[in-house]
């Protein structure tokens, strides 16, 4: 029994030396291991831009149809036959200019007789002025009788009405004759033509149809948010839908003093200033409002943004709510790039205002910053050739031959 217990004892202390001896190569050779294959890791290529001072504006963009403010109904103000036409569907008139004619043979030749009248009167009244003039100075001298005087009066006053009528039938036979001219009394386009040459045109009759150029807008409905940002006086562009330039320019003059009850959106109707030659009657155009315009503040792209989303759980209504953040990495010396949180301002498009954390001038990561962390050492790449770098790690196979190979030689060692 004895014997049994001292040969346990001296294998057990065999054990313990050879496995202090094994230990000590072992982490000596993981040592060595792990020593050679730590390596720093390579930067990480990035694309940046400097930062520029820019004017941004907040915007409101919603669709509507232009239509005139004015359209006027053009009729004939004397009957006859058409025999011109000078404008046609669509044509853009200037205020006066004749659209059609009718025959005015007949209105001629009462403006003639009007003038002959006018004439002939205009002697008469003459002729009996002066008589009335001396009958009156020798009725005074008690020369001639009352009956007398009163007859010469009578015969002025007849010529003095007389003449009167016929000034004013020559203002009507003129009137008349030139009214034969069917005329726009607008600037604008024409949008219907209701009468063709050989049709008696008859007074009340609409003619034509001129929308007023003068007087187009355009009537837009949005929802309340944007709807309470919009003021008289705000300036638009206009750009037709399937275009990307702008078409036209003008000012918000009208606003809807509540919202309609069953769609949730007020109207907004704005007038053209400015007229590209796009813009027509009845065409779809968007509509894009300057709400507020910030002048010289950095702007950045939305691209160069870091979006940080943190959860937070409310205590007393058990609900989730999620509060967002932004950043974005600033570039130093050509190759550290550090995190900055930043605060935004007015968003336009792809195009975001800075109001506070970075300046104009610094330079920042537009892309490959998903691979960065703050401090993180970068390469900067040229934009054409820009490949985002990616972190060389050793594979896990690669990883358990070698350390299956560091094992394997701990194991020879302490053999």
């Amino acid at each position: 029994m004895n014997v049994k217990n001292l040969s346990l004892l001296s294998v057990l202390s065999l054990i313990i030396v050879l496995q202090a001896c094994s230990g000590g190569s072992g982490e000596s050779s993981r040592s060595n291991w792990s020593g050679q294959n730590k390596q720093e890791d390579p930067p990480t290529s990035v694309e940046t831009i400097t930062v520029s001072a820019q004017n941004i504006s907040q915007q409101i963009k919603s669709f509507g149809n232009i239509r005139a403010q004015e359209i006027v109904q053009v009729t004939p103000q004397v009957s006859n036959r058409v025999v011109e036409i000078h404008a046609e569907l669509g044509d853009t008139v200037q205020q006066g200019e004749v659209l059609a004619k009718v025959y005015d043979a007949t209105y001629r030749d009462q403006y003639k007789q009007a003038q002959s009248q006018l004439e002939q009167n205009r002697s008469a009244y003459v002729r009996d002025s002066l008589q009335f003039q001396r009958q009156k100075e020798l009725y005074k001298k008690d020369l001639i009788s009352a009956t007398e005087f009163d007859n010469a009066k009578a015969t002025f006053q007849n010529s003095k009405a007389q003449l009167e009528s016929s000034k004013a039938n020559l203002t009507e036979s003129r009137e008349n004759l030139n009214n034969t001219k069917i005329s726009s009394p607008v600037y604008g386009t024409v949008l219907s033509r209701k009468i063709s040459e050989g049709d008696v045109a008859t007074t009340g009759q609409t003619a034509f149809e001129i929308a007023n150029l003068i007087g187009y807008q355009a009537r837009v409905h949005v929802p309340f948010e944007e709807w309470k940002e919009v003021e008289i006086g705000q300036p638009v562009n206009f750009r037709v839908s399937n275009q990307s330039d702008i078409s036209g320019r003008g000012r918000v003059t009208q606003k809807s003093p509540r919202l309609d009850a069953n769609t949730g959106l007020g109207e907004v109707r704005i007038s053209l200033t400015e007229r590209g030659n796009s813009i027509y009657q009845g065409v779809l155009v968007e509509s894009i409002i300057d709400v507020e315009t910030h002048n010289d503040t950095p702007v950045i792209p939305r691209a160069a943004l870091v979006e940080n989303v943190q959860t937070l759980i409310e205590p007393e209504s058990n609900s989730i709510q999620l509060q967002r953040s932004y950043s974005v990495f600033v570039v130093q010396g050509d190759s550290i790039a550090f995190e900055r949180k930043v605060e935004l301002g007015i968003q336009q498009g792809n195009s975001v205002e800075i109001a506070s954390g970075i300046n104009a001038g610094d330079e920042i990561v537009i892309t490959g910053q998903s691979d960065l962390t703050d401090s993180t050492k970068v390469r900067i790449a040229d934009p054409e050739n820009f490949q985002p770098s990616s972190k060389e790690e050793v594979p896990i196979q690669d990883m358990k031959d070698q350390q299956a190979d560091s094992v394997s030689q701990d194991t020879s060692a302490t053999s």
